[in-house]
This record gives C-alpha cells, structure tokens and sequence, in this order.
C-alpha cells in the first residue's frame, strides 16, 4: 500500500526534510573505517543509502551492519579498475543510480625523507593507490552519471598537498596531484552538471595516521601519538576530528554546494593560511 504524506507526523516531515541527502545514492571508497566510515554515518544519517567500498572485507562488512540496512558492502581494491567499475555497476544494479561518488581510499608512506633515497618502486605504489586510484573513480562514477545530467564527486586530499614540507615527498606529491586532478576534471565535468571537489584535511589520529606515527615515534604510546598531531593544530581548543571531514563531505555533495566545484576545501583550521614569524623581544635586540 503507497505512503501519503498525510501519513506521516509533522515531525517526522521536518525530519526528512532537513536530511540533506534524502534518496541519494553515494559510494565511498576508503569506507570501513576512518574518515570515510565517518562520512558514511553521516550521508546515512542525512537520509543517503551508501555502498562501503574497502578492500578490508572483514571490516567492511562489520561497518555496513554496524551502520544498518541503508548501507551495503562491495569487496574493492581501488588499484584494480575492473573492482572500481564494479562497485560503479553495484551501485546501478541495487539503486538505479548514483549521486555521490567519494574516493577516499588512500594510503601514507613510509618512505625515507630524503629525495635522494626515494624508492621509485614504492612511489609508484603509492601513486597507483592515491592517485589512479581517484582517477579511475572519477571515470567510472562519471561514466554513469553524464547520462542524468548530474552528480557529485568527491576526493580526499590533504594539507601536505597545498603545503610543501608537511610529510615526505611521495604522500606530499600524491595529494597535490589530486588537487590538480580535481580542478582538471572539474573543467569538463561542469559541462554535464557534475560538481567535482576534493577536501584537503589537516593531520587526525585515525589508525591511518597512528600507523605512520608509529612508523616515525615507535618509542612511545599510541596516546603520546594522539598528542602529538592535536598539538599540532593552531586554532586553540579544538582538534581535527573524522566527523569536521565528514562535515564538509556532506556539505559539497549536497544540494548546499550546488554551485561548487572545482574547489578544495581545506579543513585545518587555518593552518595553511598564515606563518608566525616569531621575533625577538625589544631588549633582546642589541
């Protein structure tokens, strides 16, 4: 028997009308945990259904029955275009579309600091996860959603890419080419009405970042890692949380961004914006 509005209670009508994201459908790459489960929860929360996409298979499955039956699980290797395509076809064959594509998946780097000791073959590695692996995102995502004339895609980058000397060249290098990559694509994809942005966020302790910290401070606990990165933040009293990224995903995938694209949102709390230059006091001037 079809629903009516009349069904409904006014409350639960104020309710639907401010999910920002009622009847979407996204897929987000990097899902099962950290800033891409976060954004899950939240599109979820706004009314989207949400494909995890992860090639942690045990994870992800644990996250798409921990966030209930608007969320479902795809087995996706990001280096592998042929699992990229079918996620893409997933999302068509259950839902009939997608609206949102999120490539979040991406990996740090452990490679020594130095261009000099750069290994290439790790380089190409990270690159083939970090950036072609957006790339084929965006292609895939775009090849379903030029047809409806509409669309949203997202990318994770990162303040080592607006800012040299953040980390090591090959991560650095990998977020910057995304932000390239963003502005590029955008370009064409404007001419079908697909917005493309990227979301550049300062450092936060997920286990994605633990592990590099790790990684840099094996000596010490994985708090005195914690501490670490949330001192490092310039705007006092807060810190650089998944849900602030989740935040401003739902911002540029949603119908409050409608006329945003090509646009990297940075999430750092001005970190990037300004330099102190920290001068000697007067008397300490001879």
């Amino acid at each position: 028997m079809p629903l009516h509005l009349s069904d409904f209670s006014p409350e639960i009508m104020i309710g639907m009308a401010l999910r920002k994201l009622q009847d979407k459908v996204a897929l987000i790459t990097g899902a099962a945990s950290g800033i891409g489960k976060a954004t899950a929860t939240k599109f979820i929360n706004n009314g989207a259904k949400v494909i995890i996409a992860d090639i942690n298979q045990q994870l992800g499955e644990e996250t798409a029955k921990e966030l209930g039956s608007n969320a479902t699980f795809v087995t996706c290797d990001v280096t592998q275009e042929s699992d990229i395509s079918n996620a893409v076809e997933f999302a068509i064959s259950k839902y009939k579309q997608l609206d949102i594509m999120y490539n979040n998946a991406g990996v740090a780097c452990k490679s020594p600091l130095s261009i000099v000791d750069l290994d290439m073959a790790l380089f190409d590695k990270i690159m083939d996860i970090n950036v072609r692996g957006a790339v084929a995102g965006i292609k895939h995502a775009a090849r379903v959603m030029i047809p409806r004339g509409s669309g949203s895609i997202l990318c994770t980058a990162s303040v080592t890419g607006v800012m040299g000397g953040l980390a090591q060249h090959t991560y650095s290098i990998s977020k910057s080419a995304v932000i390239g990559i963003v502005k590029s694509l955008a370009s064409e994809l404007c001419r079908h009405g697909i917005r493309v942005n990227c979301i550049s966020p300062f450092a936060i302790p997920t286990p994605f970042a633990l592990g590099e910290m790790s990684q840099i401070y094996p000596h010490v606990d994985s708090q005195r890692h914690v501490d670490i990165i949330h001192n490092a933040s310039v705007l006092k009293g807060v810190y650089c949380e998944p849900d602030d990224v989740a935040n401003a995903a739902l911002f540029l995938a949603s119908n409050d961004a409608k006329y945003v694209s090509g646009h990297n949102l940075v999430v750092d709390g001005g970190f990037t914006s300004f330099k102190n230059l920290e001068f000697p006091a007067p008397d300490q001037v001879q």
